[in-house]
């Protein structure tokens, strides 16, 4: 089973979500929890957010604002190591010449760079393997793209027509059974 929690934070709080997120995978259960900014999950679970966070293996970062999402989102990037070469000349009674080679570390996104980041971008970051910068997938390119309504407005969920047909249903279903059907009632009492 695959739960898809989008708006998770404007569903309210499920009790002992940090405990059952740590178990329900062994149970052949996934949550897809789908927030705007991090600081959600920490306003509505306080101190077990960051027992609920621990047990994502797949995190997706579409794009944002929020500078606490972006901090934290730069920091599990981790760094690359980047070479810098410095040469320097100095004039005077004696000319002398001096280069230094150093090793250091760059944030492989900063938080200014993951802010504006290219609405068409995404970082997916997936347990035990480098995250990495993609392309968003163009739904329109799928080829079961024209069954949506945004392609054909006729194909639109109509949750009216279809409480109706479940309620035909059901009546058709009892009639078929005999449930309509006037039974004899009886009790017995046992001392």
């Amino acid at each position: 089973m695959r739960c898809l929690l989008d708006e998770f934070a404007n569903i309210g709080e499920i009790p002992n979500f940090d405990k059952l997120i740590a178990t329900i995978r062994s149970r052949e259960v996934s949550a897809c929890i789908v927030l705007q900014a991090k600081s959600q999950l920490k306003a509505i679970y306080k101190d077990n957010a960051d027992t609920i966070e621990g047990n994502y293996d797949i995190t997706l970062f579409l794009g944002g604002k929020e500078k606490t999402t972006l901090k934290e989102i730069s920091e599990s990037l981790g760094k690359e190591t980047i070479d810098s070469l410095n040469a320097s000349q100095s004039k005077g009674t004696s000319e002398s010449y001096g280069t230094n080679y150093q090793k250091l570390g760059k944030e492989l996104m900063t938080q200014d760079e993951l802010n504006v980041m290219d609405g068409g971008k995404c970082i997916l970051q997936l347990r035990g393997v480098r995250p990495f910068f993609s392309d968003k997938f163009n739904i329109t390119h799928h080829k079961n793209y024209p069954l949506l309504s945004d392609e054909h407005p006729e194909n639109a969920f109509n949750l009216e027509e279809f409480a109706m047909a479940a309620a035909k249903k059901r009546e058709e279903h009892r009639a078929e059974i005999g449930l309509d059907e006037e039974v004899e009632q009886y009790v017995i009492q046992t001392e």
